[in-house]
């Protein structure tokens, strides 16, 4: 029976979720199988089960990973003295960084997360919730400081996170701008907006 061959500083469980991660993004969580994992990692379908217990585990692995990341860079950022367009720039710094050296697992988290049995669902929308809320404080207290235009923060956030979540047609575009140039044009268009 075939081993499972990792990369320098990855565990096998690391491995077997990143392929599965790829394969989620490419054919949505529900329409892969177990035996399509097993065949990307290249291995039988029953060696995966000494590393996972289910696809269900993977998906819950990557949507919490992915979630916490993102709540342990804004918590270091709410609590920092910078102004609110300061915080909203680094907190979409991070996001786009996410979601260009980690897109599979990012994507994932954020297109497949309905898919999560409970109580990972409802843990995962309360989490979702209560980051949207908090982005949108740190605006509110932007409007109240006079750094940022009175606007509805719900929906600025709204539209960050969309046009964020966007960089997939840059992952599938034949002409792309570099990482660089595609993070520092966003947070111009999406910045330079909320500014007195």
């Amino acid at each position: 029976m075939p081993t499972i061959k990792t990369q320098r500083n990855s565990s096998k469980k690391q491995f077997i979720v990143a392929k599965a991660a790829k394969l989620f993004r490419e054919k949505g969580f529900s329409a892969t199988s177990m035996r399509d994992l097993a065949e990307q990692v290249g291995v039988e379908a029953a060696s995966l089960y000494n590393h996972i217990q289910s696809k269900a585990e993977i998906l819950q692995d990557i949507c919490f990973r992915t979630a916490n990341l993102l709540t342990q860079n804004l918590e270091n950022i709410e609590n920092s003295k910078i102004t609110a367009i300061e915080k909203i720039k680094s907190i979409l710094r991070f996001h786009i960084q996410q979601m260009l050296n980690n897109y599979e697992e990012v994507h994932v988290a954020d297109r497949e997360w309905r898919h999560l049995t409970e109580p990972y669902l409802s843990n995962f929308k309360v989490q979702r919730r209560a980051y949207r809320q908090r982005l949108a404080n740190i605006i509110t207290e932007g409007i109240q400081k006079n750094q940022i235009k009175p606007i509805d923060a719900p929906t600025a956030v709204l539209i960050m996170l969309h046009a964020v979540s966007g960089i997939e047609s840059w992952h599938r575009s034949m002409e792309k701008i570099s990482p660089e140039q595609l993070e520092d044009n966003m947070i111009i268009i999406l910045v330079e907006g909320l500014k007195i």
